[in-house]
């Protein structure tokens, strides 16, 4: 128990700075009205809560955020069908930050949910390869990372309709979605429709359970 306590105290410290970006000092949370609808989510369909984490795939707090705090949430609330976790693109960093957003987009389209957490998990885990490198996340980067989870058929599949902007769409719909909600940096957390304002992994317990209950 003293261990699991240890790493997460550790998780909470790492990602401090990124969670408190998301609160606006004196702003009453509200329930916003989301479209969850052909988003790639995680978790059970089921599961009576939804979580959303509006990222960018540029941003060095997301990238922390998946590999230290998302194993913890996948493991209380993702595969306890507690809640269900979406991943939406806030990408407002760089050139490649739209890139790599319309390229994961794509890979969901044509390959579908499971591929594309694969993918997510994998662009994340080689966030840094070219760290230094301007504007590196390119199609030939992406096409690449792509390749570690997909067969070639599937690959070239992906390049095709990349090709032809079949993200764009989806990219446009995820940006109104977080300049209507106020999102101004990442990881940005929604869960039940209201923006987490809390600093620990407690608070995100409690909001959980909140939204659960309908509160």
């Amino acid at each position: 128990m003293s261990k699991k306590i240890f790493w997460i105290i550790g998780i909470i410290a790492v990602c401090i700075i990124g969670i408190i970006l998301l609160t606006d000092a004196g702003q009453e949370t509200a329930v916003a009205e989301i479209d969850y609808e052909n988003q790639p989510f995680m978790g059970d369909e089921n599961a009576p809560v939804e979580i959303i984490e509006f990222g960018d795939y540029k941003c060095p707090h997301c990238g922390e955020f998946n590999s230290s705090v998302m194993p913890f949430i996948k493991e209380e609330f993702i595969d306890t069908g507690k809640a269900k976790l979406y991943f939406m693109n806030y990408a407002f960093i760089a050139v490649d930050s739209t890139t790599s957003a319309l390229y994961a987009e794509t890979v969901y389209q044509e390959l579908g949910n499971e591929v594309f957490w694969e993918f997510h998990d994998q662009l994340f885990a080689n966030q840094t390869t070219a760290e230094g490198q301007e504007n590196f996340m390119d199609e030939e980067f992406l096409t690449a990372i792509l390749s570690e989870v997909a067969s070639k058929e599937e690959v070239e599949k992906v390049v095709q309709a990349f090709s032809e902007n079949q993200g764009q769409e989806s990219l446009d719909k995820d940006m109104e979605m977080a300049n209507n909600l106020g999102v101004n940096s990442t990881p940005a957390i929604f869960i039940g429709g209201k923006k987490f304002e809390g600093t620990t992994m407690d608070d995100f317990a409690e909001k959980v359970e909140e939204a659960a209950n309908g509160q």
